[in-house]
């Protein structure tokens, strides 16, 4: 599994990292402690800010970054508007949307490719992190379902269902559904993980 991008925000010169929470996602290889950061002084390695930190020997501010989000942003929705059924366009400017905070239009973008594919588990996991950060638990839950759906053994997506269940305040929920997805995979790297969220229930 691939490593969980942060979203990043750059709001007058201060640079802050969004979330960094107990939420896996298929594109995760570890999961961290709930919690935002604050970072200065650095630029985040990030589809939004790529090519700005050379552009200009001066240091980046809330304008430079803009344009260049602006830029980027239309730049991706032409390509997008010349190839309407490339589903990798829609996903790259569907990304770059949600790296944006531009969160409604990314859904918009993702659901496009599930209209071409619902079984898109990628896709329906994008969709399940953003209205997990969103707070919208119950449309992260279907999300999730949707997932086991297509594939019942998936164990990213049961790990999941405890964390939106903790984030519902249910933890006789998540408990219940760690402790199966421990007894269910034990060989999993998310077992342990499992069993050490159920002792932090405690």
């Amino acid at each position: 599994m691939k490593k969980i991008k942060p979203l990043y925000i750059y709001i007058a010169g201060i640079i802050i990292a969004v979330i960094v929470f107990y939420f896996i996602s298929e594109n995760s290889s570890q999961t961290t402690s709930s919690s935002s950061k604050i970072q200065s002084n650095q630029m985040p390695q990030d589809q939004i800010h790529s090519g700005l930190q050379n552009s200009s020997p001066q240091a980046p501010g809330k304008n430079n970054v803009m344009a260049g989000v602006i830029q980027k942003m239309d730049e991706l929705k032409k390509d997008v508007d010349a190839h309407p059924n490339d589903t990798l366009k829609i996903r790259q400017f569907a990304d770059f949307l949600a790296e944006a905070h531009q969160k409604d239009q990314a859904l918009v973008y993702y659901q496009k490719i599930l209209n071409v594919n619902p079984k898109r588990i990628d896709i329906l996991f994008s969709v399940a992190y953003l209205n997990y950060i969103d707070k919208n638990f119950d449309a992260a839950e279907k999300d999730l379902n949707k997932i086991l759906s297509v594939d019942k053994n998936n164990v990213n997506a049961y790990y999941n269902l405890g964390a939106i269940a903790v984030s519902q305040g249910n933890k006789a929920k998540a408990e219940q559904i760690w402790k199966k997805l421990a007894m269910d995979f034990p060989q999993s790297p998310l077992a342990q993980k499992a069993k050490e969220s159920i002792q932090q229930l405690q």
